[in-house]
């Protein structure tokens, strides 16, 4: 059987994406997934509610409104939490330079698959809780 977000707690899973359709869609797979999703629609917001709600993984687009596109708000969120795991998300995702990224993020290429997305979201949350020393 498959590992998923069911096996164990919820994965918290925050999810940054500016198209709504994408957003609902995603959102949705992942929630009947198991995992426990917060959407927002910026890195301001995102910002936000990495300060003041627990969140097991980030998983954003790097092409966002607002003057802060994802890159950025990653390298602010790994300021805040030093192990969160992270995954980009681009219909670009070859343009997003190796050195742009967070070290051990994933990109996905847009479009996805959510199920794939989900495979990611366990494995990079896995993954970082076993680099944690105990």
């Amino acid at each position: 059987m498959e590992a998923s977000a069911r096996d164990s707690k919820p994965i918290h899973v925050l999810f940054v994406e500016d198209e709504f359709l994408i957003s609902e869609w995603v959102s949705q797979s992942l929630s009947e997934q198991g995992f426990d999703v917060q959407t927002v629609t910026n890195a301001a917001d995102a910002l936000q509610h990495l300060a003041s709600l627990p969140v097991d993984v980030l998983f954003t687009d790097i092409n966002l409104p607002g003057g802060m596109d994802g890159a950025a708000l990653a390298r602010r969120a790994r300021e805040m939490w030093p192990q969160l795991p992270v995954i980009y998300a681009s219909a670009r995702a070859t343009l997003l330079k190796q050195d742009a990224r967070v070290p051990g993020s994933i990109v996905v290429p847009k479009p996805y698959e959510p199920a794939l997305v989900g495979r990611l979201l366990t494995a990079a949350t896995k993954a970082a809780t076993a680099a944690v020393p105990a």
